[in-house]
C-alpha cells in the first residue's frame, strides 16, 4: 500500500497538477507569499538576489519563476541584464515581464554555458529528479556563474502543521488527523546542501529565520487554502478542515492576542 507521504510526494511533482491547478495562475502562490508581510524581521528576498547578482553582467534565467516576483525586481533594478522567466505553467506567466518561456526545468531549452546566473527559488522540490535537475541547471551556467536556490527548513511553520492536524482530527473525530501536504520536504534546507554539492563545489547558505504574528485569521487560512490543488492527497475533507482551522485560529487569537508562526528558510548561493 502506498503511504500517505508517498502519495503526497507524487502529487507535489505531478506536472499536470502543477501546470493546471497549483500554479494555473498566481492566486495560490500569492496567498502563500502574502503571509510573510507579518514576519519579523522582514527580508527583501528580491533585493538580496539583486545584491548577489552584483557581479553578473549578462543573462539570468529564472527557472520556475512563478508569478515573476524576482523577474520584476530584476527588470526594475538591473535593466542591463537579460532576464528570462520560465515556468511549466502557461497561466502563471501571463503577468510576468517578458521575455518568458514555458519550459521544464529538467530539460532547459538553452545551450551549455549560456547563462551567467540561474535562479531556482522555491521550486526544486517540484521536480521528480532533483539531482538530475541540478545538473541541468549547472549545464547552462557559464564558467564563474552562480546558481541561487531557495527552500524552507523541515522545521518551518510547524505551528501550521499542528493546526492542520488538530483541525483534521476534529473533522474526522479522532485526536489527530493526517499531516498536511509538505511542499519543501523533498528539497528542504537540511537536504539542499547534499543535493547541490553533487554539481557545485562552493555552496554558501544564507539562513532566513523569523516569526510571524497573525492577529486576523484570514491570511493564515488563505495560506492553508492555497494547498487546494493537493486536496485529494490530504486524507481528510479539505474545505471542512480549512473551516475548522479558521475556528481554532480565531479562538487562539481571541485568547492569546495572536497566532504565532516560526519560520526558517534559506538562500543557497552555488558556484561550480
Amino acid at each position: 500500500m502506498t503511504s500517505n507521504t508517498a502519495r503526497q510526494d507524487a502529487a507535489v511533482v505531478d506536472k499536470s497538477v502543477l501546470a493546471n491547478s497549483a500554479y494555473a495562475d498566481g492566486r495560490h502562490l500569492a496567498a502563500r507569499q502574502s503571509i510573510y508581510r507579518w514576519q519579523q524581521p522582514q527580508y527583501d528576498l528580491p533585493g538580496i538576489v539583486v545584491e548577489e547578482l552584483a557581479r553578473t553582467s549578462r543573462t539570468v534565467l529564472d527557472v520556475g519563476c512563478g508569478n515573476g516576483k524576482f523577474v520584476s525586481r530584476l527588470h526594475k533594478d538591473r535593466p542591463d541584464l537579460q532576464v528570462i522567466g520560465m515556468d511549466i505553467s502557461t497561466g502563471i506567466l501571463a503577468d510576468v515581464p517578458k521575455p518568458v518561456l514555458v519550459a521544464d526545468a529538467q530539460a532547459l531549452p538553452f545551450a551549455d554555458d549560456s547563462a551567467d546566473a540561474v535562479l531556482a527559488l522555491h521550486m526544486l522540490y517540484h521536480v521528480s529528479d532533483i539531482e538530475a535537475t541540478i545538473k541541468e541547471l549547472a549545464r547552462v551556467l557559464r564558467p564563474g556563474g552562480v546558481l541561487i536556490a531557495s527552500t524552507n527548513s523541515d522545521t518551518d511553520k510547524q505551528e501550521l502543521d499542528r493546526l492542520w492536524a488538530r483541525a483534521a482530527g476534529d473533522v474526522l473525530g479522532i485526536p489527530e488527523g493526517p499531516a498536511r501536504v509538505s511542499l519543501s520536504s523533498r528539497f528542504s534546507l537540511e537536504k539542499a546542501h547534499g543535493y547541490l554539492g553533487t554539481a557545485f563545489k562552493d555552496v554558501r547558505v544564507r539562513v532566513l529565520a523569523g516569526t510571524i504574528r497573525i492577529t486576523d485569521p484570514a491570511p493564515l487560512i488563505a495560506h492553508l487554502a492555497s494547498y487546494e490543488a493537493w486536496a485529494d492527497q490530504c486524507g481528510v475533507p479539505f474545505h471542512e478542515t480549512v473551516s475548522r482551522a479558521a475556528e481554532i485560529a480565531a479562538t487562539t487569537i481571541a485568547t492569546e492576542g495572536s497566532f504565532m508562526i516560526t519560520c526558517l528558510g534559506g538562500l543557497l548561493m552555488c558556484r561550480p
